[in-house]
């Protein structure tokens, strides 16, 4: 365990960084007799059905579900509960990037005690790295977001522009695009902390490094890497040109200009074509999915936008049997995937479930019958380790502020990662973390 005084700084670090605010909600209560009840959080689209299937799978174990919000909504409700010592669910849905901030907090059950390290072999090697810890078992993997090209073919196809198999021929086409549509862009710079994480990701950076098992206090933090670098400058100079637009990710105004030929392309995910389904109704069977650009053609780099899994946190009442719901609300259950699959569109990080000829075989309506799958299944094949670390909200943040400050001019994109890494450098320091590059 970590020191008392230094917890309470981490702790009192959070607090000021506005991570441990609002009110805590609790969880369900065990009942005396019958089945173990176990509460679970969780904003998984279409999840009543999985709720379900489980309760009617399990006699010994029932799932109470709640949706108290989306990500940081719930992030902050849970580091309340946390910090308050009460209020917290037995199982929750946490981010990847999420577990070292609650492993550091010492929230969250080792699930490795009840068996879930026989779980190792069911799931992407990248997956199962980023939620254990030697052979401790923070969390369950369920979907990724395996990053591939998503383009208007339609568009490519009629001005003869090649799809970009590197990022020189990505920086090319968005010139070609601005000269045959003033008013279109070859995509947007969507402020997403996450994104450009995958983005940089793909380009060979790996900036952070944590591992609570072999250094508590050490944290590895070089977002100045030559291989971050290259992204933001690419991405910058093609803001600073007028060749790429600076609209949120999933605003209204993203939406419109994905849904009207003002983009004519987006770095996506594997959980994009459900999104895009839903969301783009004028321009369905037009769009079409291509491998990431290369940094070196030819080369075969990829990345991950995205990610989710279920944790137990240290408040659960029966902690086995909230392992047990961690473990097998998705887990093996062909009844949870039919509906994970084809009602929320979750991309899979069980690898059977992804090498299913019914998922990698699946043809999209939304890109005129492609199969798209088959192009984001290698990637998640292929990604390697990646880590984070314990205070990722405010690595993010501070970088989306600093690329704000670009986009509008106050500040060169050649500084971007310089400012970041200063900023998140002195954060850690503040926090007690011992850094190193």
């Amino acid at each position: 365990m970590l020191g008392t005084k230094w917890m309470a700084k981490l702790r009192a670090g959070l607090v000021a960084a506005g991570l441990l605010a609002v009110a805590a909600c609790g969880g369900a209560a065990d009942s005396a007799d019958g089945p173990v009840r176990v509460s679970v959080w969780a904003w998984y689209p279409e999840f009543k059905g999985v709720v379900d299937a489980f309760n009617a799978s399990h006699k010994d174990i029932q799932v109470d579900w709640t949706n108290v919000g989306t990500g940081p909504d719930q992030y902050a409700k849970l580091k309340t509960a946390f910090t308050a010592g009460k209020g917290a669910p037995d199982v929750a849905m946490v981010e990847f990037q999420q577990i070292p901030t609650f492993v550091i907090l010492d929230a969250l059950v080792d699930m490795g005690q009840y068996g879930a390290n026989d779980d190792k072999n069911l799931y992407a090697e990248w997956a199962w790295s980023q939620a254990t810890d030697g052979d401790k078992v923070y969390a369950i993997p369920v979907d990724g977001g395996p990053m591939a090209l998503m383009y208007r073919k339609d568009l490519f196809d009629q001005h003869g522009i090649p799809v970009p198999k590197t990022w020189q021929e990505y920086a090319d086409a968005a010139v070609k695009i601005k000269a045959v549509d003033p008013n279109a862009y070859i995509a947007s710079f969507g402020s997403d902390g996450g994104w450009l994480n995958g983005l940089m990701w793909q380009a060979g950076c790996r900036p952070y490094g944590y591992s609570q098992a072999q250094a508590k206090d050490q944290v590895k933090i070089n977002l100045t890497a030559p291989e971050c670098e290259k992204v933001v400058n690419l991405y910058g100079d093609l803001v600073n040109k007028g060749l790429m637009a600076q609209d949120k990710f999933f605003t209204a105004d993203a939406t419109a200009a994905l849904d009207s030929g003002k983009y004519w392309t987006w770095a996506a995910a594997g959980w994009t074509p459900g999104y895009v389904a839903g969301s783009l109704k004028n321009t369905a069977g037009k769009w079409a999915v291509a491998p990431m650009p290369q940094w070196t053609a030819g080369a075969d780099e990829q990345g991950d936008w995205g990610g989710s899994t279920f944790t137990v946190t240290k408040q659960a009442k029966n902690p086995q049997a909230a392992a047990t719901v961690a473990r097998e609300l998705f887990g093996r259950s062909k009844a949870a995937w039919d509906i994970g699959l084809n009602k929320a569109f979750l991309y899979p990080l069980v690898k059977d479930v992804a090498a299913d000829p019914a998922f990698t075989g699946k043809a999209y309506d939304f890109f005129n019958g492609q199969k798209v799958n088959e192009i984001f299944v290698p990637v998640s094949e292929k990604l390697g380790e990646f880590q984070y670390t314990p205070f990722q909200d405010f690595v993010f943040k501070d970088l989306n502020d600093r690329a704000a400050e670009a986009m509008s001019g106050s500040r060169q994109w050649s500084t971007v990662l310089e400012e970041t890494q200063k900023n998140v450098v002195a954060y850690a320091e503040k926090q007690g973390f011992k850094v190193s590059r």
